[in-house]
């Protein structure tokens, strides 16, 4: 099945660029181009893609409150969003995620980086890696305030699931979850995937959020 991306960044350079590194890719087609959130968010709705790079910071409408409104519209259903960032110089990273997005590449990304990416955050997986998204929400997560209610929320998950959703947050893979926990690596991505489904979240980028934003894990790498 051809994966449908849109792309929506203010600089035409970098759409063109962008384009011209998923045509490499038989499995994957550019159904369309934005240059502002509004316009992506039109541009989805008529387009239906699969996956949109995002940029974040474009005139008008930016990219969060885009990301925002096509994850939780109607109209895309489905749809999952990349962000496009510099990273280390973009506070922007974790409202992002928090508004929806699936994950984040930087604009120096590779070609088969990219393609991977896409290929990956279409068949429903988070773009980040265990690791990496620790150390993106723990670098943005002590500027926001703890979302309310978030804590109650993980009263939902059995004492197994909230220790597996703990060690998640903190980087590990399902692999070392498995290790520390002593049970079967496919045992440990079932508890994660029922707390996924208990807590409705859209992923494992998610579900790591809402460990920072409840409480139960705190920046700098302490489960509470």
């Amino acid at each position: 099945m051809t994966i449908k991306v849109l792309l929506a960044d203010d600089q035409a350079l970098v759409r063109a660029g962008f384009r011209s590194l998923l045509a490499r890719s038989r499995d994957i087609t550019v159904v369309g181009e934005a240059q502002d959130g509004d316009e992506a968010v039109r541009v989805a709705a008529s387009t239906r893609p699969d996956v949109v790079l995002m940029d974040i910071r474009m005139p008008g409408t930016d990219g969060i409150t885009a990301t925002r409104r096509i994850v939780a519209g109607r109209a895309v259903p489905g749809c999952r969003v990349i962000i496009l960032t510099t990273f280390d110089s973009d506070e922007h990273v974790f409202a992002a995620l928090r508004a929806g997005a699936s994950g984040f590449l930087t604009k120096e990304v590779e070609p088969a980086e990219l393609r991977r990416a896409v290929a990956a955050v279409a068949a429903g997986d988070a773009l980040l890696s265990p690791g990496v998204t620790r150390r993106v929400v723990e670098q943005f997560a002590h500027r926001q305030d703890l979302s309310p209610g978030s804590g109650e929320r993980l009263a939902a998950l059995t004492s197994r699931e909230l220790e597996a959703v703990k060690l998640v947050a903190l980087g590990l893979s399902n692999h070392e979850i498995a290790e520390r926990l002593v049970i079967s690596p496919l045992t440990a991505k079932t508890h994660i995937t029922r707390a996924i489904a208990k807590l409705d979240v859209r992923d494992r980028v998610q579900l790591v959020i809402l460990a920072y934003e409840s409480g139960l894990v705190r920046p700098g790498g302490r489960a509470s």
